[in-house]
């Protein structure tokens, strides 16, 4: 069994790329216009889909083009779409993005759809969650709704993972429910109250995590690569040195690639090598969706051909 179940948001990317971040009050011009498919979830999934996994998605859009649009693109990286709902009344969602010229990003989401994305929404997919392998979410959609799924999940024995972003806190119900959490160093630092500066904060606020109930713990680290902690083992994994052209959905990226390689059972140091290398390619391309990348571009020392 190597379904995945992602559970999530879908939103057009709206990107200008200039090159700097405009001071509060300020207009800057001469930047480029960019339209792009994203969403937390709906990014992880074709990441996913394109390392090869078998992905139904679970989301929900508006009753217009945008969502019309990303329906067509998911059918299109062969990703399950029987359990997008669409919502009547509320519009797709959409992010609107700058890009600086050092490839970071400053965004802000009208969540639009995705915060009606309800209990009864997700119930329509029992029976693929009780099917999946893994189960992955994010939080662009109420926690009510992540913390029902995660529920779900636990009763078939799926892996739980939750992405924790955007960040904010979490009710400790959550926690024991996942396999794996993965946030990156400020949301660590949110669901913590550490200060994830250095090697030290980065395993200390790990472990209070694993305390908390979660089985597993990654930290991402941005160009610093990641870092792997549960009760038996822990190490840093290094990402590969890349000229970043914009490093939206890299996190996205990350996590539906290890989505995959968890589903077909790879070691964990195999797998944050994967998602690491994946990250790093995204970097180099513009867009969230689009610059996933397929696993044949990858190269890496284990055996990823599944």
């Amino acid at each position: 069994m190597s379904k995945i179940v992602v559970i999530g948001s879908s939103n057009t990317d709206m990107v200008v790329k200039t090159s700097r971040f405009p001071k509060p009050g300020e207009t800057i011009l001469g930047g480029t216009f960019f339209m792009f498919a994203g969403g937390k979830g709906a990014n992880q999934a074709v990441a996913a889909a394109r390392m090869g996994g078998e992905v139904v998605f679970v989301a929900k859009v508006g009753d217009d083009i945008f969502g019309k649009q990303a329906i067509e693109g998911f059918q299109n990286e062969k990703i399950n779409t029987n359990y997008i709902s669409t919502d009547a009344e509320k519009a797709s969602g959409t992010a609107l993005i700058i890009v600086n010229e050092a490839g970071e990003n400053n965004i802000v989401v009208a969540s639009g759809s995705n915060d009606t994305l309800s209990e009864e929404d997700i119930l329509k997919a029992k029976s693929e969650i009780e099917d999946a392998e893994v189960v992955l979410m994010q939080l662009e959609i109420p926690i009510s709704s992540v913390v029902f799924a995660a529920n779900l999940g636990v009763k078939t024995e799926s892996k739980v993972i939750l992405n924790p972003a955007p960040a904010q806190d979490l009710p400790q119900e959550i926690y024991p429910l996942l396999y794996l959490i993965t946030p990156n160093e400020t949301e660590a630092g949110i669901l913590t109250g550490i200060d994830v500066t250095d090697d030290a904060s980065v395993a200390e606020a790990a472990q209070v995590l694993l305390d908390k109930g979660v089985r597993n713990v990654i930290i991402t680290l941005g160009e610093r690569g990641a870092y792997f902690k549960n009760e038996y083992q822990a190490f840093f994994m290094e990402t590969p040195l890349v000229d970043a052209v914009d490093t939206t959905a890299a996190g996205d990226i990350f996590n539906g690639t290890l989505a995959v390689a968890l589903a077909y059972k790879k070691d964990w140091r195999s797998a944050v090598e994967l998602a690491c290398k994946a990250a790093a390619i995204s970097v180099t391309r513009m867009g969230a969706q689009a610059s996933a990348p397929y696993l044949d571009e990858i190269s890496c020392s284990s055996n990823f051909y599944f």
